[in-house]
């Protein structure tokens, strides 16, 4: 995964996004050991990951202000990568600022890790910026040690189908983004639904900690936007 050049637009689709936050080593190896990317994006902090994880990025974003920009700038011209440092005052985070350098490169994937476990207010804006990539044409999956959280679009109609041995753990949660979503229907689930719709004024919890029951299991809704979040403890 050592790449020395940021490769073409027209070559990347896939792309990984290491963000500054708390990431777990030992998963981190595990799940990049078997996956590719066509880009590898560190932002700030996530530069140390890439280290520890002897991980090459093509490209460095973000201000620089805990890894330290004269440090990157020194481990910049050993490592043959490319970056874009922002100043510490500006409107976007880091990750957001990674995200926008993904869309410029032609990403329209993008898993992240070093998204959660760290300070609240970033790890919510960073799930907020799935909503943001998905608008723009990037689809946008956060992972850490216990959690894949990504989105769910009604916008035209939503069918998924889950399989027991393609989860990430065995709890399945979705959490309405918009503030309605309509018509939820959950079939193999332990805990069904049929036509069901969902506030964040008045019961953002009832999908919450679902399981399947059955190997297979299909959901499905009509209108608005939902956060799925696979767990396992």
């Amino acid at each position: 995964m050592n790449r020395p050049f940021l490769p073409k637009a027209e070559e990347i689709t896939h792309g990984l996004i290491v963000s500054g936050g708390p990431v777990d080593l030992t998963f981190a190896a595990g799940f990049l050991k078997n996956r590719s990317y066509e880009l590898v994006i560190a932002v700030d902090a996530g530069l140390d990951t890439c280290l520890k994880l002897g991980l090459t990025p093509d490209l460095a974003v973000g201000d620089f202000d805990t890894f330290g920009r004269e440090r990157m700038e020194a481990l910049k011209e050993n490592g043959h990568f490319l970056s874009e440092v922002h100043e510490p005052r500006k409107d976007e985070t880091d990750t957001e600022l990674a995200v926008h350098s993904a869309l410029k490169a032609g990403c329209t994937h993008a898993d992240v890790l070093g998204a959660t476990g760290g300070r609240l207010d970033h790890e919510l804006s960073n799930i907020q910026l799935l909503y943001q990539g998905k608008r723009r044409g990037l689809s946008l999956e956060l992972y850490d040690a216990k959690n894949r959280i990504y989105l769910l679009d009604g916008s035209d109609g939503c069918l998924k189908v889950y399989h027991r041995e393609e989860l990430y753990g065995p709890y399945i949660s979705f959490l309405p983004l918009t503030e309605h979503v309509k018509g939820i229907t959950l079939r193999g689930f332990l805990y069904p639904l049929e036509q069901k719709n969902i506030s964040i004024l008045e019961n953002p919890g009832l999908c919450v900690s679902n399981e399947l029951a059955e190997s297979t299991g299909v959901m499905s809704f009509e209108k608005g936007i939902l956060i799925c979040v696979e767990s396992r403890d």
